[in-house]
């Protein structure tokens, strides 16, 4: 039997639950800039985050659960430049063992349907690691398109780097 999956969007009280993903996903080491030991938000710091995002009407945060577990989660931040008010960007995480499981199309797709609800809402950008093919697969499936790379981006180790392909959607066409 496959799992049933839940989008619902994000309250204060979620905050250790996303913190637990955040933790998680960033420990693994293979697609996020930060790194395990540069990030310590507290739990408090966390539900101050996500207080923010609630009472920000051109954001919004969703997670996706499984029998009441968040197993990911998507946000969508916006600049407070009066000539940026029109576009976001988005980051996605989601617990390793609930990749390609459909849970990040559920959640991007859930967050483009708020966006085309969101009048205010025009353009999504995100960036994405050259080497997260799952993630650019997913991306390219569900409308984003490539509107730049910026070449060697993101050192991972001695003469190691990756690219940061810069995408979009628009989502009013």
């Amino acid at each position: 039997m496959s799992e049933q999956y839940v989008i619902r969007r994000a309250v204060v009280e979620d905050a250790e639950s996303l913190l637990d993903i955040q933790q998680s996903v960033i420990s693994e080491g293979d697609y996020l800039i930060t790194v395990s030991e540069e990030f310590s938000n507290t739990p408090t710091q966390q539900r101050d985050w996500i207080n923010n995002i609630l009472e920000n009407e051109r954001e919004t945060l969703l997670i996706a659960e499984t029998d009441g577990k968040a197993v990911g989660w998507i946000v969508f931040h916006t600049q407070n430049r009066k000539r940026m008010t029109h576009t976001g960007s988005i980051g996605m995480m989601v617990r390793k063992q609930y990749r390609g499981k459909g849970v990040g199309t559920l959640l991007l797709q859930a967050l483009i349907d708020w966006a085309k609800e969101n009048p205010l809402i025009e353009k999504m950008s995100l960036g994405v690691f050259s080497t997260n093919h799952r993630a650019l697969s997913l991306y390219k499936k569900m409308g984003f398109v490539e509107e730049g790379r910026k070449i060697n981006e993101f050192k991972i180790a001695d003469n190691e780097y990756v690219d940061d392909i810069l995408m979009y959607h628009f989502v009013h066409n």
